[in-house]
């Protein structure tokens, strides 16, 4: 069986076709952090629960003990994005012999708070800035400082701590395991975790560690730890105090309309040049939509002004009467970038759905099935290409009510309401189908919607202006891009399409084709049985029993990891796909 794919080179109007393979390939890149405190077991068996996540890296792979712990370890997967010379971790340098660091993410402002605060730093490492801030000014201020998206293990030995952090959204995973008797197990997906053993007679939890937080451990002489406290660092809707060493060009003050979208644009802008910082090729998802068009628009503008020394290569995928892969081709060839166009039968989607659900670790139905076709492009960008950071809209409908059911919010405050709600979800959902599907073949991620001052920037504004306006969704966004002609104007006023919808054609829907599949698959009598055989979140359609079955084939007692299904709100709604709901109404053109 074949994926085809089309690889468009948009501004010399020539084009090439290629095929892939979608037999399994095991291409190791992206970051993936593990580590064991007070551990029972050997070592040397508990380990091998390191390699099961392999596929966010390496370029290369450390296990390291911990001097004086001989049950404690670090175990690191690397992908070396910024210094590829000395990016091994854990990390530790010379002026900080007592600290042992091991982080996945990006810190955007190490440059800047370096010079800001004379750091000697030793390495060209970004994660490198968390010694110095934590060594000068202690773990929370440390956290609240950084600008980016990470994951981190921070050991302490002359103070006997250890402490765990996360990013405000989630956009790098984290998953603990915590023993009543101290044992303490740390991964970046919780497959990492689930055959850890320890002395418990009980099974043991293992849940995503919360975004905004950093926990704080002390460290026994034994190994084991005690949790001393969980704190929030930052919220969404909070100015970042990394803010004020920002770069960026000041904002107008006040919430007159010309200036809101001003700001708009200066922080969108500063967001995705900040995300530029890499010494690998970048990419772009491109699914023809508002938001994936903007990153891709203004992407490509600034790898011109940096003088990028390679074209912006920009993908999208679908079956071939697809409107996102029509409108993709168009934004593409407004543009100028390296397009690639990812064709798929459904055949070949409901044969990658197991493995999916493996790589996502949830069974909520949704994130299933956008997950796919985000899987098969990044198998495509892995196998076929050298771009290696991947750009995407993530984010954009949690923050600019982007749901076409915000237009059945009974108030403007109810969809601020509903739009923050979101966002603090999306570990649980979106974040996480883009983390996953992209980590699964060695792609980094990354969301400049998500920027942490153009997030708060946008949640400070008037409830009523990022309301929907004249029955348009996201009409505040897309006002503050029109008349630049940075995306074709049938683009910019494109109404939202889920990406699991506009795969396929408005005939036909993907979700359509999996359910087709799975009838013959589940009968009534088991459907029946659905609730008192799953009773957490029991699944009321047969897609959704099949895809529970799928995940706790590989995740049995797992399904806490999953608190609820994402559904739309304020209208009738069986199914999560907006194609179902009353209100939606397909462009003319599909």
């Amino acid at each position: 069986m074949l994926l085809s794919s089309h690889c468009c080179h948009s501004a010399l109007q020539s084009s090439c076709r290629v095929t892939l393979s979608a037999a399994p390939v095991r291409r190791s890149k992206m970051c993936g952090i593990w580590a064991l405190f007070g551990s029972d077991e050997c070592l040397a068996s508990q380990c091998t629960n390191a390699m099961k996540i392999a596929h966010r890296g390496p370029d290369a792979f450390r296990l390291e003990n911990v001097n004086g712990f001989t049950n404690c370890c670090f175990g690191f997967h690397r992908l070396a994005i910024v210094d590829q010379l000395y990016g091994m971790q854990p990390l530790r340098v010379k002026k900080f012999p007592y600290l042992w660091l091991c982080y996945n993410g990006e810190i955007y402002n190490h440059e800047l708070l370096k010079e800001k605060f004379e750091f000697d730093c030793q390495t060209r490492m970004d994660g490198e800035i968390l010694l110095h801030l934590y060594d000068r000014f202690g773990i929370e201020k440390m956290s609240s400082l950084l600008d980016g998206v990470f994951a981190f293990i921070l050991l302490d030995t002359a103070n006997r701590k250890i402490f765990l952090g996360r990013d405000t959204y989630g956009v790098r995973p984290m998953f603990k395991l915590l023993t009543d008797d101290g044992f303490l197990a740390v991964c970046s997906e919780a497959k990492g975790l689930t055959q850890i053993t320890h002395s418990m007679s009980e099974p043991v939890k293992i849940m995503p560690f919360p975004p905004g937080h950093f926990e704080e451990f002390n460290l026994k002489l034994s190994g084991k730890v005690e949790s001393v406290q969980l704190e929030r660092f930052h919220c969404c809707t909070e100015e970042p105090k990394h803010a004020e060493y920002d770069d960026a060009e000041q904002l107008g003050k006040g919430f007159a309309l010309e200036t809101v979208k001003s700001n708009i644009r200066i922080l969108f802008e500063n967001a995705v040049r900040k995300r530029l910082m890499a010494h690998r090729r970048i990419g772009c998802l491109l699914s023809g939509g508002l938001d994936s068009s903007l990153v891709a628009a203004t992407l490509v503008k600034l790898s011109k002004e940096q003088e990028l020394q390679y074209p912006i290569q920009t993908f999208a995928i679908g079956a071939e009467d697809s409107p996102d892969i029509a409108a993709a081709r168009k934004v593409a060839a407004h543009i100028g970038s390296e397009h690639h166009e990812v064709n798929f039968t459904p055949e070949e989607a409901i044969k990658a759905v197991e493995e999916v659900i493996i790589h996502l670790e949830s069974y909520d139905i949704t994130t299933v099935r956008a997950s796919v076709g985000m899987y098969l492009v990044s198998k495509y960008i892995s196998e076929k290409t050298d771009s290696v950071v991947i750009f995407s809209g993530e984010g954009s409908d949690e923050l600019t009510q982007g749901y076409i059911y915000f237009h059945k919010a009974p108030s403007p405050k109810a969809g601020a309401e509903d739009s923050v709600r979101l966002l603090k979800e999306l570990y649980m959902f979106d974040v996480l189908r883009a983390d996953r599907t992209t980590a699964a073949h060695g792609l980094e991620l990354r969301v400049p919607f998500l920027d942490h001052r153009f997030t708060a920037y946008y949640l400070s504004l008037p409830e009523e202006m990022r309301a929907p306006k004249d029955g348009v969704e996201k009409h505040l966004l897309r006002e503050a891009f029109s008349g630049l002609d940075l995306i074709p104007d049938e683009i910019l006023w494109r109404r939202k399409e889920a990406f699991s919808d506009g795969m396929t054609s408005t005939k036909k829907s993907w979700y359509s084709f999996l359910q087709e599949n799975i009838e013959s698959k589940i009968n009534d009598s088991q459907l029946q049985k659905a609730k008192k055989q799953f009773p957490y979140n029991p699944p009321t359609t047969k897609e959704g029993l099949f895809i529970r079955q799928l995940f706790e084939k590989h995740y049995p007692r797992c399904c806490e990891w999953t608190t609820h299904y994402w559904m739309p709100r304020w209208i009738k709604a069986t199914d999560p796909s907006a194609r179902t709901l009353s209100i939606y109404k397909p462009e003319k053109n599909q």
